[in-house]
């Protein structure tokens, strides 16, 4: 029989045999053992992967190859999502830019404030954090998004930021600020997409809500 014949598909592992299979070998505790006490001690894999890295060292079993196992994680989903959406390619898809962006931010603890670029075929330029805070607490300019557009030379954007609250529900200064966004970029002819809300596992697309 072949080593690996009999085993159950990924995606019917739970969380836990699943790092399991990572953590195999990195110590004298048990995979399975470890990933379950982490899996609870930390209140779920988002929880985990995001915890703070003296407090993983700390934990009885977590030498320095699952240590660097559990920081590697989260930077191989990310690589993995932002793949979904490379330079230069078209966007295929609004569920690969959810993706992409909901990568890039649904982890942050403060708000950021992201523009994509997109050439008259809708392919990307760049993606750019230009504002970090609140709406209501840091400015949002949106002469310095039209500068920024102009100087990509883009023909589309989108915006995207978070709520680290994990709401996705967009407030009044978001469609405030959406609005004041789309006509500064009607004045230079530049298409004003979308704008993604991202929370925690779920988005909001301002377009679908008829506010652009």
């Amino acid at each position: 029989m072949k080593k690996n014949e009999g085993l159950p598909p990924s995606a019917a592992l739970s969380e836990a045999q699943l790092l399991a299979i990572l953590f195999r070998g990195g110590g004298a505790i048990s995979g399975l053992d470890i990933s379950t006490r982490l899996l609870a001690r930390f209140g779920g894999l988002r929880g985990l992967l995001h915890a703070p890295e003296e407090q993983l060292a700390a934990e009885y079993g977590i030498g320095a190859s699952r240590l660097a196992i559990l920081r590697a994680l989260p930077e191989l989903a990310k690589r993995y999502f932002e793949s979904s959406l490379p330079t230069g390619q078209p966007i295929r898809s609004p569920a690969d830019t959810e993706a992409f962006l909901t990568a890039k931010l649904r982890h942050l603890p403060h708000e950021l404030f992201c523009c994509l670029y997109l050439d008259n075929r809708h392919r990307i330029i760049h993606f750019e954090e230009l504002f970090r805070g609140t709406i209501d607490g840091t400015s949002v300019y949106p002469r310095e998004v039209v500068k920024q557009s102009l100087s990509v030379n883009a023909a589309a954007i989108i915006l995207a930021h978070n709520h680290p609250s994990g709401v996705a529900e967009p407030s009044q200064a978001d469609e405030r600020i959406t609005r004041r966004i789309k006509a500064a970029l009607e004045l230079v002819d530049i298409r004003l997409l979308d704008h993604l809300i991202i929370g925690d596992g779920t988005s909001t697309s301002l377009a679908s809500r008829g506010i652009l």
